[in-house]
């Protein structure tokens, strides 16, 4: 079971990945980082992946349908979203919610080129990290 420094770098091998982060969306604060980071700063790029992070995770409306209670996390503590997508002309911003044995308030953020990056198997292999991802 890797551990922070081992699962991004197996997300920077991942094709067109420019920079990788774990990050606490409570905080803004990024656990680890690799890679280039989106406008130069690692601390800045967290803040800011973290706060649209905290809007998926904290209201209703992304709740899913099946647990429908439209009130942010679900009862376990666990946000509603798996992982949020966002696009721009050149590029992918993937973050993916990882499930911890004590809060989940933390994911994973993944920065692929346009050109170059494999959004779907991108979102297939975070998933599988975030499983195996062990923190503490």
């Amino acid at each position: 079971m890797p551990g922070i420094d081992e699962c991004l770098l197996e997300a920077m091998r991942l094709p067109g990945a420019r920079g990788a982060a774990l990050v606490d969306w409570t905080s803004g604060l990024a656990l680890g980082a690799v890679g280039e980071p989106p406008g130069g700063d690692h601390e800045t790029t967290a803040a800011e992946a973290a706060e649209l992070a905290r809007l998926a995770a904290e209201h209703g409306a992304f709740a899913a349908t099946a647990t429908g209670t439209g009130t942010g996390t679900e009862d376990d503590g666990r946000p509603p979203v798996e992982d949020l997508i966002v696009s721009n002309r050149d590029s992918y911003h993937l973050l993916r919610f990882v499930d911890t044995g004590f809060d989940s308030t933390v994911f994973l953020h993944l920065w692929l080129t346009r050109a170059e990056g494999n959004l779907a198997l991108a979102r297939i292999r975070l998933g599988e990290m975030a499983e195996r991802l062990v923190l503490g």
